[in-house]
């Protein structure tokens, strides 16, 4: 993997990612295609209709079914799903997390009842890359340990918050241990030829622990990973304390790699933390809000279901070039929805998928234009006089 930051405008970065199935231009958003699909969408809707670079896909969910190495019968992720770019592949720790009430955190990884047949399962640093192995993913993500966060910490009593503390500082040390034994056990497996094309992202946990993070930061950058992930954000918190943590850290990430925050968001979400150095962002935002009938638009957020879109002859945004408002009026839109037809899930995807893609793009040519400020004020400025 190749990585170069080509141009900056205060703490934004413009820069390309090289793997070995495509030119990723950052800072770049990944839709999620959590179990080798991005929903309601095939691979020709990602690559010649949306021009997708790259896409997630979930270690935990094509773990427990169909299993990787029935992936790997097929060629790996690329091959079983046709999709011919760049995957990135998460390493379950999270939805370990989500499905806790199932799940147990030791020193040596996490144990946890799968959510299809109940059956046990121990992920472990080594376990979840032989895993990736196996999907063939660009891009594979390490075992981290991951700490659910108050939406406002200021409203816990002492105790609370000395718990809260004992159990980041945990996750901090579980973190960086699971991080030498993924590395190291990634060069051993190197050495014998395996992963050879995929590469291993780093990710940094602390919770808004100011400490915790510098702790957890350092000791990642230390180690030869290919890039750097901020794990464990908007996993509860207040959306300030998101920003202030990530803009807290940057100076103890390494720049000459790429910095990837995970499971992030809206598009408010995405502007700020670009500004605040962030090359890479994933989320299920767009398709879930799309399957929920609320479209994003230049303009904010539509709820297609209501009554007023009835009649309407618009696209869906006058100003949006996407494959669905070329075609079709958010009349039909909202007949399709409120008549439950499948087809409504893909159209309102592909809405929501290209306006977030079109999004980064129009991030990229700001900052490459040094007129990323510019670009703030007139997409909050927009946002906040919508037309409907």
């Amino acid at each position: 993997m190749k990585f170069e930051v080509l141009k900056t405008d205060g703490n934004a970065r413009a820069g390309v990612l090289v793997t070995a199935h495509s030119v990723i231009q950052t800072p770049v958003f990944m839709p999620v295609g959590t179990v080798g699909a991005v929903k309601s969408l095939d691979a020709t809707d990602m690559s010649e209709i949306l021009d997708a670079k790259i896409i997630l896909a979930n270690t935990y969910h094509m773990y427990l079914r169909p299993g990787s190495r029935v992936v790997a019968e097929f060629g790996g992720l690329h091959g079983f799903s046709n999709f011919g770019r760049s995957f990135l592949t998460d390493s379950g720790g999270f939805q370990a997390f989500s499905l806790r009430a199932n799940t147990k955190n030791d020193e040596g990884g996490i144990k946890f009842k799968s959510h299809i047949d109940g059956s046990m399962h121990y992920f472990t640093p080594r376990s979840v890359l032989d895993t990736q192995y196996e999907l063939g993913s660009d891009i594979m993500m390490i075992l981290d340990d991951l700490v659910e966060l108050p939406r406002d910490p200021h409203t816990l009593n002492a105790d609370e918050k000395a718990r809260l503390k004992k159990r980041i500082d945990l996750s901090v040390a579980r973190t960086i241990k699971w991080a030498r034994e993924a590395i190291d056990y990634h060069k051993f497996k190197q050495s014998e030829g395996a992963g050879l094309n995929q590469n291993i992202f780093g990710i940094i946990q602390g919770g808004t622990d100011y400490d915790a993070r510098k702790i957890c930061a350092q000791s990642l950058c230390e180690m030869p990973f290919d890039g750097l992930a901020i794990g464990g954000l908007s996993v509860g918190e207040a959306n300030e304390h998101m920003y202030e943590t990530v803009e807290a850290m940057m100076p103890f990430i390494d720049a000459a790699r790429p910095r990837y925050l995970m499971g992030v968001g809206t598009p408010e979400d995405i502007v700020e933390n670009v500004e605040r150095g962030v090359d890479m962002f994933d989320c299920v935002m767009p398709t879930r809000n799309a399957r929920n009938g609320t479209l994003f638009t230049s303009f904010g957020k539509i709820a297609i279901k209501n009554a007023r879109f009835i009649n309407d002859h618009e696209p869906i945004d006058p100003e949006c070039e996407c494959y669905t408002c070329r075609r079709y009026s958010r009349g039909y839109l909202n007949h399709l929805f409120r008549a439950r037809e499948l087809t409504f899930f893909r159209l309102a995807s592909l809405h929501n998928l290209h306006y977030y893609l079109n999004l980064m793009k129009q991030i990229r040519e700001a900052i490459t234009a040094g007129k990323f400020s510019e670009f703030k004020r007139e997409f909050y400025a927009k946002r906040s006089g919508g037309k409907i």
